[in-house]
């Protein structure tokens, strides 16, 4: 699954407030639409978004359907934000050094 699509899933506020409720615990579908002033089925479409988009894990255990992150599925989007973080980390120390050879002449 693409970063841009991952992002494109989260960047609705009811699907990344899905994320978080899930975050560090498994929660049923039901738990999860009682949380929101939105039809369970309503609810049931953004769950199964999220769950394409590789960001959550589904199981059932008999008639519910249990939600938890997928970590790895946030994995490339990590990377993608990191990237940033390294470039400009690069470019500060490139400055620092140069910085610092002008400040010893």
């Amino acid at each position: 699954m693409s970063v841009l699509l991952k992002l494109q899933a989260l960047s609705n506020e009811t699907r990344f407030e899905i994320v978080k409720l899930v975050r560090d615990r498994e929660l049923a579908a039901g738990t999860i639409a009682r949380r929101f002033k939105m039809t369970r089925p309503a609810v049931s479409q953004h769950l199964s978004m999220l769950r394409e988009a590789g960001l959550l894990n589904e199981r059932r255990a008999g008639s519910q359907r249990l939600y938890v992150v997928r970590p790895e599925g946030f994995a490339d989007i990590v990377a993608f934000v990191e990237g940033f973080w390294r470039l400009r980390l690069r470019r500060l120390k490139v400055a620092a050094e140069a910085a610092e050879r002008e400040a010893s002449k």
